[in-house]
């Protein structure tokens, strides 16, 4: 299989590229690195599995030049994402998200591409969602409860990402899928998200150990895990066309007693300070992933356990570097 991956050396691309050049995939990884990197880890993939990598900003519709027309499968994954960036960086967020969509889209329609594509969405899309059932499935309703909040500029990018897909597969007869990723984890996820945030400052020893957002709750999927159910929603014919939550719903918990489980696994005991959580914080979300399992068979293999520790000792070997 002759597969495309953009934002392949991010977080869930490079996993992605990893899973799938293991199953024998000839891979390309397009990427203009403001997010991931192009470190000995990733260079070492590229090398071992002979992929073809990229540099290549796809806000720039000259750039999709640089790429080839024959691709069996896109991964659509470019994307900036962080809670960091959605506060700070608004604007480069749906400016990157958006434009990245559209263009790849006009692309495919312009050179008559015939190729099966997967957007990336994301569990923000229902952050603003009121009442939403939980364990939530895809078919509750969208809504951003209030738009001057930076907060949901993810959430709006990724919900008119979703938009773009579908209504140009409805116009153009493309071949699409569409997976909401919740809260996925693993080595090398950067520093942006809440677990490397709290292995660092449980490796600095900080006392007292502030939590913030203590009683919200997530649901944490492995990336392993993701990788591979992501590749079962692009490779099954009974999701064309779908929206598929990808997700661990069986391991959601409150952000203390995450913070506990990586304080033990640091080995200290300090004093705990509740805090509050930031505005527009979303104080639960859990996936059902009753369509994924159905659709696809998919079954996580990663406990949150396992995970965590394997996260903690990446970021005690590595962080250092970079911070």
């Amino acid at each position: 299989m002759k597969v495309l991956i953009t934002g392949g050396t991010g977080f869930i691309g490079s996993n992605l590229a990893l899973y799938l050049a293991e199953q024998g995939d000839e891979i390309t990884i397009c990427d203009n690195n403001s997010r991931g990197h192009l470190d000995e880890h990733m260079s070492k993939m590229i090398q071992k599995y002979n992929m073809n990598y990229i540099l290549c900003d796809l806000q720039k519709p000259s750039e999709f030049s640089k790429l080839e027309t024959d691709y069996d499968e896109i991964y659509h994954l470019a994307a900036v994402n962080g809670t960091e960036n959605f506060y700070n960086h608004p604007d480069i967020v749906l400016r990157v998200n958006i434009l990245s969509s559209l263009n790849l889209l006009d692309w495919v329609v312009e050179k008559q591409i015939k190729t099966k594509l997967l957007f990336s969405s994301s569990s923000e899309a229902y952050a603003g969602t009121k009442d939403k059932q939980i364990p939530t499935p895809e078919s509750v309703d969208l809504c951003i409860n209030d738009i001057t909040n930076p907060r949901f500029s993810y959430a709006v990018s990724k919900i008119a990402g979703e938009s773009l897909f579908l209504n140009y597969e409805r116009k153009h007869n493309l071949n699409i899928r569409i997976v909401r990723y919740h809260n996925i984890y693993g080595p090398r996820m950067g520093y942006e998200h809440v677990m490397p945030q709290l292995s660092i400052r449980a490796l600095k020893k900080e006392d007292p150990f502030k939590i913030y957002g203590s009683v919200a709750t997530r649901a944490f999927c492995h990336v392993s895990d993701a990788a591979r159910a992501t590749t079962l929603v692009m490779r099954s014919k009974a999701t064309k066309s779908k929206i598929v939550n990808v997700g661990n719903e069986k391991e959601e918990i409150k952000i203390k007693d995450l913070a506990k489980m990586i304080i033990k696994l640091s080995n200290y005991n300090p004093n705990i300070e509740i805090k509050p959580e930031p505005a527009g914080c979303v104080m639960r979300r859990c996936p059902d992933t009753t369509k994924l399992n159905q659709l696809t068979g998919f079954t996580p293999k990663i406990n949150l356990e396992q995970g965590l520790k394997e996260l903690y000792v990446w970021y005690s070997k590595n962080y250092k570097e970079t911070m």
